[in-house]
């Protein structure tokens, strides 16, 4: 009895702050979305509670009490969380909600970037999942995209191991300088398609497209330029994984900040042309399953993602 009495009391108090919640001034919910992810319970509470006259009051010194130097103009640590929250909304932007909202989002802002990350796109084999995986040290962060569409979800649970490594600590001691400006953390990825120009008994021709937004690609500062550089490497296998034909290019991107603040959401297309002649290669060509490997690396940003073709 005394249970059920305490859940209604915690239903009662939750749909209070709710409905508070849904009342806030735009400016005042606009702080209190964006502090989710730092902000204690019991100061949410009395944020809520507050009358609108004692609300800036509150936020000022919701900040100063983060401030690692209070005599300082400026507050590192509120500088240092609205910019992860920029640089999340450029980051992983694509699944279909802001980046800072995003399970990346959020652990890159709560944490910092990682020191390494694999991206695993296609999965290491059939019965594998999308996914990446974040070092901090030694400690791994696991996110998953079970459908491969792009939507990563967060799937370690315990982060103990990184309740030192928090964000204040992080922007005292400068470890997000591990990627500086001239740098982007971007999602790394592309689409591709196959598209078959000539297939008859002599050979066969097509072209291998690459769709690659200009949002996931690492720049690098050159100057008044923003540059980048890319390689791509295809191989096309038989069914017994020998090789057929293969091919290797790059391509140097060279944009100005106001260009690629304009492409936005734009993709850089990459068209490979390919042929397959003789009757040896073309027989094993037709064998079975063929396998294209596509393999794109960013040498400015020093990462690579690979995909896999299969087609009869």
């Amino acid at each position: 009895m005394l249970a059920g009495l305490l859940a209604a009391v915690a239903l009662s108090v939750s749909c209070k702050l709710y409905n508070l919640e849904r009342k806030l001034a735009p400016e005042y919910a606009d702080f209190i979305s964006k502090v989710r992810y730092i902000i204690t319970g019991d100061e949410r509470r009395i944020f809520l509670e507050l009358p609108d006259s004692e609300k800036p009051k509150f936020i000022e010194e919701f900040w100063q009490r983060r401030n690692p130097d209070p005599t300082a103009k400026e507050n590192a640590f509120q500088i240092e969380y609205f910019n992860r929250i920029e640089r999340a909304n450029k980051f992983f932007m694509g699944e279909g909600t802001p980046g800072w909202l995003t399970d990346r989002g959020r652990i890159y802002i709560l944490f910092g970037p990682p020191r390494d990350r694999i991206t695993q796109p296609m999965g290491q084999d059939s019965y594998s999942r999308c996914g990446e995986v974040w070092y901090y040290g030694n400690f791994p962060v696991v996110f998953s995209d079970p459908s491969c569409t792009g939507s990563y979800k967060l799937v370690t649970y315990d982060l103990t191991a990184l309740l030192d490594l928090n964000l204040l600590s992080i922007a005292l001691e400068g470890a997000q300088k591990t990627f500086g400006e001239e740098k982007r953390l971007a999602d790394f990825d592309f689409n591709v398609r196959l598209k078959f120009t000539s297939q008859d008994p002599q050979k066969t021709e097509g072209t291998v497209v690459l769709d690659i937004p200009y949002g996931r690609i690492w720049f690098k500062a050159k100057g008044e330029k923003m540059s980048a550089a890319l390689e791509v490497k295809l191989e096309l296998r038989d069914s017994k994984k020998l090789l057929i034909w293969e091919s290797q290019s790059s391509y140097d991107l060279e944009l100005n900040e106001a260009e690629l603040r304009e492409k936005g959401r734009d993709s850089y297309i990459i068209d490979i042309p390919f042929s397959v002649a003789g009757d040896q290669a073309l027989e094993r060509l037709h064998q079975g399953k063929s396998m294209l490997s596509i393999s794109l690396t960013n040498k400015t940003g020093n990462e690579t993602s690979k995909k896999i073709l299969e087609f009869k």
